[in-house]
């Protein structure tokens, strides 16, 4: 077993720490929020990515493979929503109001992960790899794979959004904040491209 993990944190490496959708959606609520306040989202995300994780690993996978057009449903409802985040972010960066992006939610996390069909691909991959061809998903080997892969992107998107927020502490000021704003509503838009992208 301590071989299989070994090997999956390998295989997980460049695909979790390396920019994606996901890290540069938290590195941009770190950067302006704050770690702290990134709390409910990474919440919210890692409790979805472990339910959908396992899901998967029992054999749900099947209905992006046997319906096309379900995937794309939701490529695109997940664009959409990740732009609506990033419109938040780019509409206070362009006013000197009272008008502020909100702080992102346990909901926002989980819709960020569920919403996201290129994550289930890659969830579906990852089992193809560490399961044994043979047979039916043993029960208990898909929930250690699927702890070890959330736990991983866990430290991964902390490790981004802790430097998000250290990165941008110094523009945390009312000068600094319009720049800052416009900064990360571009990061999230860009996220949601490449959600759209194939």
């Amino acid at each position: 077993m301590l071989e299989l993990i070994l090997a999956l944190l390998l295989f997980l490496l460049p695909l979790a720490y390396s920019p994606g959708p996901g890290n540069l959606f938290f590195a941009a609520i770190g950067g302006r929020f704050g770690l702290r306040s990134s709390v409910p989202a990474t919440t919210g995300y890692h409790l979805a990515t472990l339910g959908v994780t396992v899901a998967i690993g029992l054999g749900f996978s099947g209905l992006a493979r046997s319906s096309p057009m379900v995937f794309d449903i939701v490529r695109f409802a997940g664009a959409g929503y990740v732009f609506w985040l990033a419109w938040g972010f780019l509409r206070a960066g362009a006013t000197t109001h009272t008008v502020a992006p909100r702080e992102a939610s346990v909901l926002d996390g989980a819709v960020l992960l569920l919403l996201n069909p290129k994550a289930y691909l890659i969830i579906a991959l990852m089992f193809t790899q560490f399961l044994p061809a043979s047979g039916g998903s043993d029960p208990a080997l898909v929930v250690v794979i699927s702890l070890v892969f959330t736990l991983n992107n866990l430290l991964a998107f902390t490790l981004w959004t802790y430097a998000g927020d250290f990165l941008t502490r110094r523009f945390r000021s009312a000068s600094g904040a319009r720049p800052m704003n416009l900064l990360f509503g571009a990061m999230l838009a860009i996220v949601a491209v490449w959600m759209v992208s194939r």
